[in-house]
């Protein structure tokens, strides 16, 4: 059978992707502990057991086991392997519209920490701020390469520049706002560091874009919840983190959208 080089990319990426998801999971489980990434290796959370490489295999170890621990039977999430298998095609999806320029690994590297940041959101309505303000830094000195952005580099950077800063103080100004209506927080400081790495990553209208894409997300989730008969009250604490990551993933992907849509 003939394969070519572009399916073998793809097809490799896709394995990349799978072992990179499986690296997220244990950086999603271990970074809110403040333990190292890197050591020791990986145990059921349950038993404590080792597990063995042969049982750490992406996606593949979670279906031949059924889901369960070798050792003690226990039931493993299903969030690592959704997460390994969206970081797969995550993956393919960036390699295959960008290719293997500088552009599709320094994407990936951003769209990876959001995919972190939302699943910790999402488990502890928390957002590390070493990713919040990370990918702000992270959004500035990429931004040379950055399609979302055009001209000189002194033009490039201050467009960055500008979209952190409108991102960051806009929604800065939303949470006092909001915190006043309601008489109660109402977004976290993670949120709008977050908002500042979008306006960092995608520029000004990145930030308006987001904006509208993650209310939408966010009505969509809400009427998830309604259908599948999840109660709601004026008590409910909804992580906005992964909407927002919703957006910038949209202004990653599709950086001249933002430009001919706003």
């Amino acid at each position: 059978m003939y394969f070519s080089a572009g399916a073998f990319i793809l097809a490799y990426s896709f394995v990349f992707g799978l072992i990179a998801g499986s690296f997220l999971n244990v950086c999603i489980y271990r970074i809110p502990k403040k333990l190292s990434i890197v050591w020791p290796g990986s145990s059921c959370t349950q038993c404590g057991t080792k597990i063995k490489w042969y049982d750490n295999i992406p996606l593949l170890s979670w279906l031949l086991l059924r889901g369960k621990c070798r050792g003690c039977g226990a039931k493993i999430s299903f969030q690592y392997p959704a997460v390994e298998l969206f970081t797969a095609v995550i993956t393919v999806l960036f390699v295959h519209k960008y290719g293997l320029g500088l552009w599709a690994p320094c994407a990936l590297f951003a769209v990876y920490c959001l995919i972190i940041l939302s699943v910790i959101d999402m488990r502890l309505m928390i957002i590390p701020d070493r990713f919040s303000i990370g990918l702000i830094v992270y959004g500035l000195a990429v931004c040379f390469i950055n399609p979302a952005f055009e001209g000189a580099a002194v033009a490039r950077f201050l467009s960055s520049f500008g979209g952190a800063c409108a991102g960051f103080f806009g929604m800065w100004a939303v949470a006092l706002i909001g915190t006043f209506v309601f008489k109660k927080e109402a977004m976290g400081g993670g949120d709008v560091k977050l908002m500042g790495a979008i306006g960092a990553l995608s520029g000004v209208i990145g930030v308006v874009n987001a904006l509208i894409i993650s209310s939408f997300a966010g009505i969509f989730y809400f009427g998830i919840l309604v259908l599948l008969g999840k109660p709601l009250d004026n008590g409910t604490s909804i992580p906005f983190g992964p909407f927002l990551s919703v957006g910038l993933l949209f202004n990653l992907y599709f950086p001249a959208v933002i430009f001919s849509v706003l």
